[in-house]
């Protein structure tokens, strides 16, 4: 049997170590399924909100209570249909924590203006004014 001796001329053909790369793109893929589920729930209720010429946009920082009157009327607030009750005792114990507490209101373009001016009142008797409504840019 013929030996071949290495020459100092031959090296090592590189490794891809591939378990480092499968726990990056784990890592990774679950930031993304958990940023996909954070924000997905706003955005799975079925609410046009009307347009804005002079609309601003602004990033929606984790103090702020999103507050989503549908078409027929009824309020989501996190996933969870609500009346006007619960709606204001969520409100008042957010005040009672942080008395600057922000709300967006998300009314869909096709909702009744009774219901949102019912929803600045239970904002007006929780003690929140910072309120503010979303729209899109034209």
């Amino acid at each position: 049997m013929i030996s071949f001796k290495r020459s100092s001329y031959v090296r090592d053909l590189p490794a891809v170590q591939l378990i480092p790369l499968i726990d990056t793109l784990f890592v990774v893929l679950s930031f993304f399924m958990a940023m996909f589920l954070h924000f997905n729930f706003e955005s799975a209720l079925d609410i046009s909100v009307p347009t804005s010429a002079s609309a601003t946009e602004s990033a929606v920082p984790s103090q702020e209570i999103i507050v989503n009157v549908l078409r027929d009327g009824s309020i989501v607030l996190g996933q969870k249909t609500m009346d006007l009750g619960g709606l204001g005792s969520v409100l008042r114990r957010a005040s009672q924590i942080s008395p600057r507490q922000a709300v967006i209101v998300r009314a869909d373009q096709k909702t009744y203006h009774e219901q949102v001016i019912r929803v600045l009142d239970v904002c007006a008797k929780a003690n929140i004014w910072n309120i503010s409504f979303a729209t899109t840019k034209e």
